[in-house]
């Protein structure tokens, strides 16, 4: 899927010698939380709403709050991870998006990009989530997917979920007629399972022994 398709043109952005009363009535006219000013193409920065509807004066031009404006975009070569990164960094449901020439050719919507994520094969394909975790130190992608495939298990994406100056918490999409066996390597090689699996071998035999020590301890 070419996510360039995706480029909306459907907002014409301000200029800086745009009213107040123009910005705030596009503001109030989409559901947008930015919008994009431009001078000759080129891309000055983004103006927010809260900012915009905040200013008492209607008729001023919006040259006069220049100071406020936002600076980020994507290139339309970004990835989809990559614009939820400047999406959440920025607090945004609206990315500027510049060409090669570095002039403003569009935007994309959060709803959109999302709608992308959610029927990538990633999303969509039946498999497992599996999330394990592991010191810092000792993760290596390279073994996470060797302990996978290994077991004839085939890695969809993975992406690091937590990470702290101890450990690394790892998500894995996985398709496999053997997660218990996956598991059980994960366990073998150090990783903790986080998340939580029907008919997971490991923990059904922890509580079975829990539950005879219990009886033990009872008699």
């Amino acid at each position: 899927m070419n996510i360039n398709e995706f480029i909306l043109k459907e907002i014409e952005p301000l200029r800086l010698n745009s009213s107040v009363k123009d910005a705030q009535e596009l503001f109030k006219k989409h559901q947008i939380t930015h919008f994009p000013v431009l001078e000759n193409d080129k891309l000055l920065g983004s103006f927010a709403e809260y900012d915009i509807q905040n200013i008492d004066f209607k008729k001023g031009e919006l040259v006069a709050y220049s100071h406020l404006l936002n600076s980020f975009f994507a290139d339309e070569k970004a990835t989809v991870i990559e614009l939820f990164k400047i999406f959440a960094d920025n607090d945004t449901n609206i990315i500027p998006i510049l060409n090669e020439e570095k002039n403003y050719i569009g935007y994309y919507d959060l709803r959109d990009v999302l709608d992308i994520f959610s029927t990538s094969p990633f999303m969509i394909e039946e498999s497992e989530t599996l999330t394990v975790k592991k010191l810092e130190s000792d993760y290596s992608m390279s073994e996470v997917s060797q302990i996978v495939e290994s077991n004839g298990g085939k890695l969809l994406g993975a992406f690091i979920s937590e990470k702290n100056e101890e450990f690394i918490e790892v998500t894995l999409k996985i398709v496999s007629e053997e997660i218990n066996e996956i598991m059980h390597t994960f366990r073998r090689y150090d990783y903790e399972i986080v998340s939580n699996h029907e008919n997971d071998i490991y923990l059904e035999d922890l509580k079975n022994r829990s539950e005879y020590l219990q009886k033990y301890l009872e008699m």
